[in-house]
């Protein structure tokens, strides 16, 4: 039974993390209503976004070379035999340097809030909380945003604040793509700008904490998933999530934020009801 807990936890990983709906949340729900009925916990939840995120880096592949690429460049000052400099306020260069300096606050808060990411946070009255609340947050920015910045058009103080947004995904039902998203259009940037710099901005986030929880599970006690049903969920998590990549990116060119702000609002409603008619418990 494990393993087909594993499985569709695994589909939900992938369903939910690029959407701004939350995946740490839906695993928090889902699993209350497993057999099991068990909290797949953070360390099973860390180790499964290593397969979305593996799914960012093919679907970026492109967009993430040439960022590497041209920032190393630049710390050179050259471009190369035969090439011209390449300046320090090229765009793909500032974009290197903002994915690095934004991944700065959720790495120093996930180090020293551990307590709380493991247990606190993790409550259920928290997420349906935080669903609404940035589901609200989500459609304002979403509504009242100008979304008329392309990317090449952001700044350091922009990136920064974004980067801070980040932090608020270590909570369940934040969502990561959500906080970040939600303040890339607060500041004005278009939808598919917004969505492709969160993304890009996630991954040095989450393979890093990913990968902290994979080595420290290892010689402890195992949760509430072992190692293989964990790699299996990891392994369906990363096809799911290139598929739900390309249908969003292709979505938000021509649509609102709309129906996943509805959907977080109404989720959240729902979860609240359940905690407080007892069929849910919060911890």
């Amino acid at each position: 039974m494990s393993f087909i807990e594993a499985i569709i936890l695994g589909l939900i990983q992938g369903l939910t993390e690029f959407l701004p709906i939350s995946s740490s949340a839906h695993l928090r729900i889902v699993g209350e209503f497993l057999p099991s009925q068990t909290d797949p916990g953070a360390t099973f939840t860390a180790i499964t976004q290593l397969g979305t995120e593996t799914a960012v880096i093919i679907y970026f592949w492109k967009d993430i070379t040439r960022i590497i690429g041209r920032w190393f460049r630049s710390l050179r000052g050259t471009g190369g035999a035969g090439t011209n400099r390449i300046q320090k306020n090229d765009p793909d260069v500032r974009l290197g340097w903002l994915i690095i300096i934004g991944t700065v606050p959720i790495v120093l808060l996930g180090y020293f809030a551990q307590s709380y990411i493991r247990d606190q946070w993790r409550s259920l009255w928290i997420t349906a909380t935080v669903l609404i609340v940035f589901g609200i947050v989500l459609g304002l920015a979403d509504r009242l945003g100008k979304k008329a910045r392309p990317l090449d058009q952001l700044t350091y103080g922009h990136g920064i604040a974004i980067g801070l947004a980040q932090m608020l995904a270590l909570i369940p039902g934040v969502s990561r793509s959500g906080a970040t998203t939600s303040a890339a259009l607060a500041l004005g940037y278009e939808r598919p700008a917004a969505a492709r710099f969160a993304f890009l901005l996630a991954i040095p986030a989450v393979f890093g904490s990913g990968l902290y929880e994979l080595i420290h599970s290892f010689g402890e006690p195992e949760g509430a998933y072992g190692y293989a049903e964990t790699a299996v969920a990891t392994v369906i998590a990363f096809g799911v999530g290139y598929v739900v990549i390309a249908f969003l990116m292709r979505y938000i060119s021509t649509h609102s934020f709309m129906p996943f702000v509805i959907y977080r609002i109404a989720l959240g409603a729902t979860l609240l009801v359940l905690l407080t008619t007892g069929v849910l418990q919060a911890a």
